[in-house]
């Protein structure tokens, strides 16, 4: 027993250690910040996986108060977020849960940190980053139309049109950030599950990419916000508008990802190369229409066993 505690007050030293150099690197070194970023969780996940959760949120909780003696407040958000994601990644592993799983407790668990870090800054603060941020992309918008209209003499676009862009833009922040931030969250998976895998943890894994089938829920919930949109026709700016338009991108996304996997599933059916895959996946980004429709049929029909006996016979 001695010895175990021993064991795990050194390997949770060592990781703190880790955990800071990561962050301290991350957010003081331009060049190889994003390197730093994406292995910042590896240290408390990997201690996570093995260790209770108490001690776990214990390690996060000193992490964090390591990086604020050497980074102060400023750098206190940022470290919070990695350390609620690696303590989450890591207890995950350690209860052996489903991929899925861990991808979901994940992402919200990054998503729920950063809402509550947003509301503190914009209430105790005055401080609301991402409002600064669409006046910033605002006025770099408004300059580059300004030169390219001194150039060709003609206005690339209205500033009625414009301000209805961006509006549209700051109603689907919810959205925008959600998907932002689940993305963040599989990017973080995809990268340190292997080398959690090296360290001897057990880690779960994705089915193929093919096999994807989101629930059927999706396809009635996309049903009903395109009745409201087509016929409720929600005035702009109204709550119900915000509401819809939040969920039309959410659910374009989900859709256009189903549509890309039954591409994969039906070059797979035919033997295509791996290359062939990818290529036909960046191919279908700009035909995101065509493929969300590719997606509802997914859904909403057995079109994968007519696809199979059709490359059958």
């Amino acid at each position: 027993m001695p010895n175990n505690q021993t064991q795990r007050l050194t390997h949770g030293a060592m990781m703190i250690a880790i955990f800071a150099i990561l962050i301290a690197i991350a957010y003081y070194v331009p060049i190889i910040s994003f390197v730093a970023t994406m292995f910042a969780p590896l240290p408390l996940a990997w201690y996570s996986a093995k260790y209770n959760r108490a001690s776990s949120i214990l390690l996060g909780v000193l992490g964090c108060i390591i990086t604020f003696f050497f980074g102060g407040i400023i750098i206190l958000p940022f470290s919070m977020i990695f350390a609620v994601c690696g303590v989450v990644m890591g207890d995950v592993l350690r209860t052996k849960k489903s991929k899925a799983y861990l991808f979901m407790a994940t992402g919200l668990s990054l998503l729920i940190t950063f809402a509550i870090q947003y509301v503190i800054s914009v209430r105790l603060f005055n401080l609301d980053f991402i409002k600064e941020s669409f006046q910033l992309m605002r006025d770099s918008y408004m300059e580059s139309f300004k030169i390219a209209e001194n150039l060709t003499g003609e206005s690339a676009i209205t500033e009625e049109a414009l301000n209805l862009m961006f509006q549209n833009m700051e109603m689907a922040i919810p959205a925008s950030v959600t998907i932002a931030v689940f993305f963040f969250a599989f990017l973080l998976i995809s990268i340190n599950l292997p080398i959690l895998k090296r360290f001897g943890i057990t880690v779960p894994k994705f089915s193929p990419f093919k096999d994807l089938r989101l629930p059927r829920t999706i396809l009635w919930i996309y049903l009903i916000v395109l009745t409201i949109q087509l016929f409720g026709r929600p005035e702009i700016g109204t709550s119900l508008y915000v509401v819809i338009l939040n969920f039309s991108v959410v659910l374009w996304m989900l859709l256009t990802i189903q549509g890309v996997s039954f591409l994969h599933f039906v070059l797979d059916a035919y033997r295509a190369p791996k290359f062939i895959k990818g290529l036909a996946t960046v191919f279908a980004i700009p035909l995101y229409n065509f493929m969300m429709l590719i997606g509802i049929l997914d859904l909403g029909f057995d079109i994968r066993s007519y696809v199979s006996g059709k490359i059958r016979k």
